[in-house]
């Protein structure tokens, strides 16, 4: 099997996993999360931090964005503007929240437009080293690869459920890997960062 067909396969058992799991447990699981990393996170004020409105069965890190938030940092949330690419617009008071494609929800235009210094990462699936399966479309790695040609190196922490966990995730040479994964057991580092 390919490591792309084997990536497939992953994606779909651990989101159908996922899926399972009854909306209260997904609730008491994000809370734990930010119980987990609320304070932790390393960041200093001013920092930007990308989370994410949950959609189908994600975790819901808006709990986790406000105990950021309340720690000095600014938030942004990502936002797709065609087919292929996604930036990352500054979550500000007065400025509408509205759909942004494929079920997704993040600022409208007149939301500025910023750079992260820490993402929050939703997956399909991770390994004990760090390596994640997306959800096939490639958005994030596109994403921190050009924020990495401008010299911007964004700590990368990956937002998963613990039925998400795999074995081995089979790496390709455009895979990023992440720098930590939250889940509802803890926070889990994988690289200095």
């Amino acid at each position: 099997m390919s490591p792309r067909d084997l990536k497939a396969a992953l994606r779909k058992e651990r989101l159908a996993l996922r899926d399972a799991m009854p909306a209260e447990v997904r609730i008491e699981a994000s809370l734990a999360m930010a119980d987990h990393a609320g304070d932790i996170i390393a960041l200093d004020p001013g920092h930007v931090v990308s989370g994410f409105w949950p959609i189908r069965s994600e975790a819901d890190v808006r709990t986790l964005m406000v105990r950021l938030r309340d720690r000095g940092a600014r938030l942004c949330l990502p936002v797709i503007l065609d087919s292929k690419d996604i930036v990352f617009r500054e979550l500000l008071d007065g400025i509408a929240v509205v759909e942004t494609g494929f079920g997704t929800t993040g600022p409208g235009p007149d939301a500025p437009e910023v750079d992260p210094d820490i993402m929050l990462v939703p997956l399909s699936a991770f390994d004990a080293v760090g390596h994640r399966i997306g959800y096939g479309a490639g958005y994030y790695d596109r994403a921190i690869e050009r924020l990495r040609r401008k010299g911007h190196m964004p700590r990368l922490i990956g937002i998963a459920f613990d039925c998400q966990e795999v074995a081995s995730v089979p790496a390709e040479p455009h895979d990023v890997a992440l720098d930590a994964v939250l889940t509802e057991s803890g926070f889990r580092h994988f690289r200095a960062g």
